[in-house]
């Protein structure tokens, strides 16, 4: 089983996750042109995808799921409270509605879906695996509850955010309520969240860490590095990075 990211951050997001013949696309926030150039950088067709999960309605997640799917003809999953007021965007489309909290597979490839709090209608993250291996993707996610911790529990590989530091956020030149959106208990994890977080997991099979989602305004990649690695007592090269232009290469999770 392997994954990568195409980009990760305020101005677009995917990643994808394979497993034998079964390739998926999790989140969408690219031009479909775009999307495509990227999926060649890690020489991939877009006529290879087996479908599209999506987390949530925010455009840097589900902008370009819509037009994608109707391009080449990919089924969709996401929540009911997702695809509400967005059902004419997917007309057309193949949308396949799931519950937050029930199991479900794409060929090879088992789906956990986990709500988190994040300020839409009813978010979800994922934990997706092959029977034997799983990857947490966690992002947009205010704090993190009691069934968070236990969905991502065990984890070979975790994509977790680390949106942004909260000195750097507090002293920045967001307006106050963006601050506290932002912020707040339904905005994004920052540095330390992420890394307290870590610390409650069970780590012991974890094989790739990813920091995502990373604020270039309130951010930066040492910051979010330097947190989770404390937290591991790792060095600081293991942990990985998505960027929103470069994304990230493929990690094989093994």
């Amino acid at each position: 089983m392997r994954f990568a990211l195409l980009g990760s951050g305020s101005e677009g997001n995917a990643l994808v996750l394979q497993a034998g013949a079964t390739l998926l696309l999790l989140d969408c926030g690219f031009s479909v042109s775009e999307t495509v150039r990227r999926l060649q950088r890690l020489r991939l067709d877009a006529e290879m995808i087996s479908g599209i999960l999506v987390t949530h309605e925010h455009s840097d997640h589900i902008g370009g799921v819509a037009r994608l799917a109707r391009r080449f003809d990919l089924p969709v999953w996401m929540t009911h409270g997702t695809l509400r007021g967005r059902e004419q965007t997917f007309a057309g489309v193949t949308v396949n509605e799931i519950s937050p909290h029930q199991r479900f597979s794409i060929g090879n490839i088992e789906i956990q879906p986990c709500p988190v709090p994040h300020d839409t209608v009813e978010p979800v993250q994922y934990v997706l695996g092959n029977g034997v291996h799983r990857l947490g993707v966690l992002t947009d996610s205010g704090h993190i509850t009691p069934h968070i911790e236990t969905i991502f529990e065990a984890c070979h590989a975790l994509v977790l955010e680390c949106n942004h530091d909260a000195g750097m956020l507090r002293t920045g030149c967001y307006p106050a309520s963006l601050k506290q959106r932002v912020g707040g208990r339904f905005g994004h994890l920052n540095n330390q969240q992420a890394a307290e977080f870590l610390a409650r997991l069970d780590t012991g099979c974890l094989q790739h860490i990813v920091a995502a989602h990373l604020s270039a305004q309130n951010n930066t990649p040492e910051l979010a590095v330097r947190a989770l690695s404390a937290t591991l007592s790792c060095q600081e090269q293991e942990i990985a990075v998505a960027t929103q232009a470069g994304g990230l290469d493929w990690r094989v999770i093994v």
